[in-house]
């Protein structure tokens, strides 16, 4: 039986590391931020590296979904997508994702704008995810999913307990090899990972929750405002192991 994860986060969250540890099980495949191009593309954003990102991806959805539906390679059972909900056009056609597992990977927006901002220059609430996500639930609970919801400190505090939560949900077995992984980069990683991925190659493992200190400017502090409310929605209904 063929498994489907779409793992759907917002940026400057663990969601790279989260791949790594799917990555690393013998019978998963990953696919990094699918979306992408299509965004770039629909947007015209200038982000690093753009025109290798559009080069290297479908620029059509239709493409991006049926290439997610696409068979396995022999040997591989599970297929796991990672997803940035801020890739989402807000007109487009969600009802594909029902055919997936879905997972939300959410963070406290004052962390996540803290954090966009030393690499960008500029910050919008779109421009962070949690909007997106709420509107992604909606739509799931509407075709009678119950999405996970995980907060991305519990997961640093606990990352083998969530892992195999998971797992078990998932009905696949828990591995240890999620919870390390060797340094580096990999084939999969999408064509902007020199841009962005420093921290993800140095890794080996998850790394130790430890809170981080935020001092935004009045701008940013509005974004992180504007995304409270749904981020309270998500953080609200997130898995709780204790």
């Amino acid at each position: 039986m063929t498994v489907r994860v779409a793992m759907w986060s917002g940026p400057r969250n663990i969601s790279t590391a989260m791949m790594r540890a799917w990555e690393n099980r013998p019978d998963t495949i990953v696919v990094d931020e699918p979306f992408y191009a299509a965004y770039l593309a629909r947007t015209g954003l200038d982000h690093p590296a753009r025109d290798e990102v559009i080069a290297s991806q479908p620029t059509d959805v239709g493409a991006v979904v049926g290439g997610l539906r696409a068979p396995l390679p022999p040997g591989r059972t599970v297929h796991y997508a990672k997803h940035m909900t801020h890739h989402l056009a807000p007109d487009q056609d969600l009802t594909w994702v029902g055919d997936f597992r879905n997972v939300l990977l959410v963070r406290d927006p004052s962390e996540v704008v803290s954090s966009y901002v030393r690499s960008r220059e500029a910050c919008e609430p779109e421009d962070i995810g949690l909007l997106q996500q709420v509107t992604l639930l909606d739509v799931l609970e509407a075709v009678g999913q119950e999405p996970p919801v995980l907060d991305a400190a519990d997961v640093l505090r606990d990352p083998e307990g969530h892992l195999r939560w998971l797992c078990d949900w998932l009905g696949i077995p828990f591995t240890d090899r999620m919870l390390a992984w060797p340094a580096g980069p990999r084939d999969s990683d999408g064509v902007w990972a020199p841009h962005w991925y420093d921290a993800v190659w140095a890794s080996t493992g998850f790394a130790p929750y430890r809170p981080r200190e935020v001092d935004l400017d009045p701008h940013d502090a509005a974004v992180a405002r504007a995304c409270r409310p749904a981020y309270e929605r998500l953080h609200g209904r997130r898995l709780r192991l204790t």
